[in-house]
């Protein structure tokens, strides 16, 4: 079971990064405005607001969660078929809002699977999904090089593919009961809690500040005169560096409190983003920022996990992740999407990316007010 875990991963974020990092080149190709792309490419964040409590309710309730995959990536495929069919901005726009409604279904019932299945040894969970980085990589490496040579249309069949595997290696899973003991109580109270606000308002800012990242990065560099093959390496370079951060976290996190590695997470991807957006000409600046990747997302996604683990006990823990997922990726990554659509065609790529370095800038201020230094020791997942 452990191997198609793996390839389901492996599919999964080959899809997320064909799609994520090449697909707004792709909008952009056929004559939309920044605004309308930011909408179109928000619409992920937007349904992850809701759409995953909904779908982790009726798993909860049906027992079923497998059924819900199966069924969620299957309808993720057709929708996505859309794009051969139509170039209008209202068609895209139903047909994106029905994949992203649906995708968001899979990855949170699928890494519940997994730790079911790895129940006696949880400890390997990160070798399998270390192969969702490997289809990641894969792809945005791969994409970049296919496009260098190929029309950009050509990216829209490979994503289509991508989410075929997905739908195919879904078939092979198994399904795992869920055991009766773990009903989650009441956590209201723990999420008055100061520093628990503080946490997810940092987070959701953190990822917002992503935004002008994940939907005008490409476009930025293109625009610049980089290749598209360079710009899937950097896109892998910002990945590699998250994974050898992952790999470092559990001893980094002995030696230094996560209120502290927060803080450097926040600083540092101040620097990221004025980076990118004021010093695009010189690849070297460029190549740093990405190794940022690390801490901006790597090193602020270990330490806010290991945070969450402290403060909520286990019958509380799959609802946190939940209400943290839709706060954080939900709110902050539209948000911050919307934002840089906005302040891209009427500013320009300098400010839009200052902006997301103030948005990082503010999360710090709060990490720094809000969240306190008992954070030696925790766990890192």
């Amino acid at each position: 079971m452990a191997q198609r875990l793996s390839a389901w991963y492996f599919w999964y974020f080959a899809f997320v990064g064909a799609f994520q990092h090449y697909f707004a080149l792709y909008l952009q190709s056929i004559g939309l405005s920044a605004g309308r792309i930011a909408v179109l490419m928000s619409l992920g964040q937007f349904m992850r607001l809701l759409a995953p409590l909904l779908w982790s309710w009726l798993a909860d309730s049906g027992g079923r969660r497998l059924r819900i995959v199966v069924v969620s990536t299957a309808a993720s495929l057709a929708s996505f078929s859309v794009v051969f069919l139509t170039q209008e901005f209202v068609g895209l726009l139903v047909g994106m809002a029905v994949l992203h409604f649906f995708w968001s279904a899979s990855l949170p019932l699928v890494e519940a699977l997994t730790l079911g299945h790895l129940a006696a040894s949880p400890e390997r969970y990160g070798r399998i999904r270390l192969w969702g980085s490997v289809g990641f990589i894969a792809a945005v490496m791969g994409v970049g090089w296919l496009l260098d040579s190929l029309p950009i249309g050509s990216q829209l069949w490979v994503c289509w593919v991508l989410l075929l595997g997905t739908f195919l290696s879904t078939l092979t899973l198994a399904e795992v009961r869920a055991h009766a003991g773990q009903v989650a109580g009441p956590i209201l109270d723990v999420l008055r809690q100061r520093k628990v606000a503080f946490l997810f308002a940092a987070g959701l800012l953190m990822t917002a500040a992503h935004g002008a990242l994940y939907v005008f990065y490409s476009i930025h560099l293109v625009a610049h005169g980089y290749g598209k093959t360079l710009v899937g390496l950097l896109w892998t370079l910002g990945v590699v560096a998250e994974i050898v951060v992952f790999l470092l976290m559990p001893r980094i996190s002995v030696r230094v409190s996560m209120r502290w590695i927060l803080l450097a997470c926040f600083a540092l991807a101040v620097l990221r983003f004025v980076l990118i957006g004021w010093t695009v000409e010189f690849i070297g600046f460029l190549v740093f920022a990405q190794l940022l990747h690390g801490a901006s997302f790597g090193a602020h996604h270990a330490a806010t996990m290991a945070a969450l683990n402290r403060w909520f006990v286990p019958g509380q823990q799959a609802r946190a992740q939940a209400l943290y997922g839709s706060v954080a990726y939900g709110a902050g990554g539209m948000g911050g999407a919307l934002l840089a659509g906005a302040l891209w065609d009427s500013l320009g790529p300098g400010i839009t990316f200052s902006a997301a370095s103030l948005l990082a800038l503010i999360g710090m201020i709060l990490v720094w007010r809000g969240v306190p230094g008992d954070l030696a020791g925790a766990a890192v997942p």
